[in-house]
């Protein structure tokens, strides 16, 4: 038997995103859901898996941080780190006319996200199934993108590091985190600097149910971001640039 459907009255939609899905994309969420919650038999995809816990931590979250830049058309978006598939799968739900691209590493888990993309009749995604050091210097994918998103995936300079070499000058790194330091600022605004880019949003809401802080982190590529950058495999957690600047 299938689980229940993650959903919360429908005001709710409309009170915090001005927007309502319809039925189709009420559906579309559900299975999603269920096929999240499929894969977590068999991997460990997510902690989150009750039903009003799924809508608002990975269904809302993910769509409340991109919300501000909902009207862009025609983006061309990856998702680094994707894991389950958040925020891209449900970005790709609601902006089909986007191409996402959804970037993970790890085999099985890239291989639930190829089993979702057919599940849910989705054309405009594709799984790239590789490393953020590595495909950051492929020149199909460097500097190719409009937006580059990074949720739950690594302290927020390293995140920078891995997103600004994908995207296209003019281009921006929507960055998802949890609580939001003044220290973070100040060593994500020198990370970026070398990175060619600079921060221009840090947006602050809470969860609508639990009232949790977010934040979504908005950083602009400014220039190319030189080619050295994203360092080899393993450097950028270990030596964060944020931190190597102080020296």
């Amino acid at each position: 038997m299938a689980a229940p459907s993650p959903k919360l009255p429908d005001s709710s939609w409309a009170e915090t995103l001005g927007w309502q899905p319809d039925a189709r994309m009420l559906r579309q969420f559900d299975s999603l859901y269920q096929q999240v919650l499929q894969g977590n038999q068999q991997q460990n995809l997510t902690r989150i898996t009750a039903p009003e816990e799924f809508w608002e931590k990975h269904l809302w979250d993910s769509l409340r941080s991109l919300w501000p830049y909902r009207e862009r058309q025609d983006q061309v978006v990856i998702d680094i780190g994707s894991g389950a598939g958040f925020p891209g799968l449900p970005v790709a739900l609601v902006q089909s006319q986007w191409v996402v691209v959804l970037l993970e590493a790890t085999r099985k888990k890239a291989a639930f996200l190829n089993r979702c993309v057919q599940a849910l009749g989705l054309t405009n995604v594709q799984v790239v199934c590789d490393r953020a050091e590595e495909v950051g210097h492929q020149n199909h994918h460097r500097a190719g993108y409009d937006l580059a998103l990074a949720r739950a995936l690594a302290p927020v300079t390293v995140c920078a590091e891995y997103a600004l070499p994908l995207l296209k000058v003019g281009g921006l790194a929507l960055l998802y985190r949890g609580q939001w330091e003044v220290r973070e600022e100040v060593e994500l605004a020198r990370a970026v600097r070398v990175l060619g880019g600079e921060i221009t949003e840090v947006d602050a809401f809470n969860l609508p149910l639990s009232q949790a802080v977010r934040h979504c982190i908005g950083v602009t590529k400014i220039k190319p971001t030189l080619q050295v950058f994203p360092r080899e495999d393993g450097i950028p957690t270990r030596y964060p640039l944020g931190l190597l600047e102080d020296g």
